[in-house]
């Protein structure tokens, strides 16, 4: 009805009902969600890794360091976020388009010998800025929604990491609709040009908006979180199939088709939104109040309100220097600046329990590939592999969004403890690695993925809570810091030497000794045994660190966290009553 009264005004009703859309709050976000589901290519290095292997010549140590960077490349976000503090988010994404073409292209360029075969330190470089343009997008798309969505971060946070989650699932039937299923190196080369086309086509589209939050928000975010739900459940049936039947290139293009559909379907949730606001405005109503209510909340109609709340929005912390405050930061929830929570207790904890417990899970689903082949599974279940651990990678940040966001607002449970309870069921993951039971790597990549996915909302959401969102942009990137470390200290320092010496042992014992410029191979269960029982215990202690972190946030949490925001939905109300009075 209220799009009739803009279409019915021919093309120019139309123009003007699309700029609406297009413009609007929902809108930004389907395009956050869609940037979200093809940034996570760095979780696909799986499927393609053998090839670099082979093609290269790389032993497992050398296959791990180039897996290093990859992981250093995807989570040292600092740059983006000091690049976000100073320039729209557009600026952010334009970067990361450049930085992914180019990075995964040139590897492209390497692994088909289509260049001189590259140094080690060549390939290292390529796929850190490949892999680096990754926290671009999410610096560019995922903090401006937190920061438009400020009352919902749970949610957001959950969602929108959940698409990322779900990207090696949807790039994989992305690629075997384009090229099939027996091409790695074509997946290389839709890696670098698939998330560069969808950001740059959404470059105008992200930016910070002054909005309000609404109680109606949750209820547009769990209609999204079914679409993606509806998503992960045809690709978990579509992957069971794919694994037991041959699929002709035909039927890998249908379900490509079905996939991008999927995509597509927020907007329905969009458009539905955008009409709601068009009949808000066209009974005289603005696009964030409540019916009737900004006039009945205005007690103070002499204007005394702005200056009455002028004293509440400045604190001292922020007048004074930020060198000379770094050991007395305010309280929590409060706004820290950069240096003040990089120095203190609580992010000390959170960083120590993440490298542990990030850098654990990360080293397992980096890996999968090697550890399927050296079990005896056949190459096609890697893929299988890879599409699981996305999907339930998915499944664990959509579930501990938004069941932290509701223990959190109904029964006060901190989200440190939750985030404790994640990294003690990893171990589990771990352990089924580690004792190498035949048909068990599937249910390991089922909780390692889970684990991992739920792991990133919860240290997001516990950063933006303790250390507010002044500065969010650059500490949320700081926080990604913790998984290459751990990744460089398991993978590399553990995994990578362990399987090297358990593959040149088997050399030996076989009588010979290796070439150079061959790969090395280990086939057994020993190949990755002692390495994931280093990782549980590692995983454990960083169990216990996040516990010690509960207790200390534990009254933090028992209080009102979103007080603050709650507060500034009211001035602004009041504020909008008063002009509308005024008028």
């Amino acid at each position: 009805m209220v799009v009739t009264e803009f279409t019915s005004g021919g093309w120019r009703g139309m123009k003007t009902f699309s700029h609406h859309v297009i413009t609007g709050r929902w809108f930004m976000l389907f395009a956050s969600l869609l940037i979200m589901a093809v940034a996570g290519a760095t979780y696909m290095f799986g499927i393609y890794s053998n090839e670099v292997k082979t093609a290269l010549g790389y032993d497992q140590s050398t296959l791990n360091l180039v897996s290093f960077f990859k992981d250093l490349g995807a989570n040292v976000g600092v740059i983006s976020g000091l690049v976000n503090e100073v320039t729209p988010p557009w600026v952010v994404l334009s970067i990361g388009v450049i930085m992914n073409f180019s990075g995964y292209f040139m590897i492209w360029l390497a692994v088909s010998g289509r260049i001189a075969k590259p140094q080690v330190w060549q390939m290292c470089l390529y796929i850190c800025v490949g892999a680096n343009s990754q926290t671009f997008a999410n610096t560019g798309a995922l903090v401006t929604c937190v920061k438009n969505f400020p009352g919902s971060r749970g949610s957001i946070l959950g969602l929108l990491k959940g698409y990322v989650g779900l990207s090696g699932a949807i790039i994989t039937q992305l690629y075997h609709a384009f090229y099939g299923d027996r091409n790695p190196q074509a997946l290389i080369l839709l890696i670098a040009w698939l998330p560069a086309a969808v950001s740059f086509l959404f470059l105008p589209t992200i930016r910070i908006m002054n909005t309000v939050h609404q109680p109606k928000d949750n209820k547009v975010f769990y209609h999204l979180l079914y679409i993606s739900l509806g998503l992960a459940g045809f690709l978990m049936v579509l992957i069971a199939i794919q694994n037991k039947l041959s699929f002709t290139k035909t039927e890998y293009i249908v379900d490509g088709l079905v996939v991008f559909s999927f995509l597509l379907l927020p907007l329905a949730v969009v458009f539905r939104e955008e009409i709601n606001q068009l009949k808000a405005k066209t009974q005289g109503l603005t696009d964030s109040e409540p019916p009737l209510k900004v006039v009945t909340e205005v007690p103070h109609p002499n204007g005394a309100l702005p200056e009455q709340e002028e004293p509440a929005t400045t604190s001292s912390h922020e007048k004074s220097s930020c060198l000379g405050n770094i050991l007395n930061p305010p309280k929590r929830g409060e706004d820290y600046t950069i240096l003040q929570a990089l120095f203190s207790i609580d992010m000390l904890i959170l960083f120590i329990a993440t490298t542990f417990g990030a850098g654990g899970t990360l080293t397992a689903i980096d890996n999968l590939g090697q550890i399927g082949h050296s079990l005896g599974y056949p190459s096609k279940s890697t893929t299988t592999f890879v599409s699981l651990v996305s999907i339930w990678n998915y499944l664990g940040r959509v579930a501990s969004g938004y069941a932290s966001e509701i223990f959190l607002t109904k029964y006060k449970v901190p989200r440190p403890y939750m985030l404790t309870i994640v990294l003690l069921l990893s171990c589990v993951g771990h352990i089924l690695i580690a004792l190498g039971v035949p048909n068990t790597l599937y249910f390991a990549s089922v909780i390692i993925g889970f684990c991992f996915g739920a792991q990133w909302p919860l240290m997001f959401a516990i950063i933006s809570e303790i250390f507010g969102l002044k500065y969010y942009s650059t500490l949320y990137n700081f926080g990604a810091v913790a998984s290459p470390v751990g990744s460089y200290i398991l993978n590399v320092r553990v995994a990578g030497a362990l399987y090297d010496k358990e593959a040149l042992k088997q050399l030996k014992a076989k009588g010979l000794r290796r070439q150079a410029g061959k790969d090395l191979t280990c086939i057994g269960v020993e190949c990755y045994k002692m390495s994931f029982i280093i990782i549980t215990a590692s995983t454990l202690i960083g169990c216990f660190v996040s516990f010690i972190l509960a207790l200390r946030t534990r009254k933090f949490y028992k209080g009102d966290i979103y007080r603050k925001f709650r507060t500034e939905h009211e001035t602004t109300e009041n504020e909008m009553g008063i002009t509308k009075t005024g008028n």
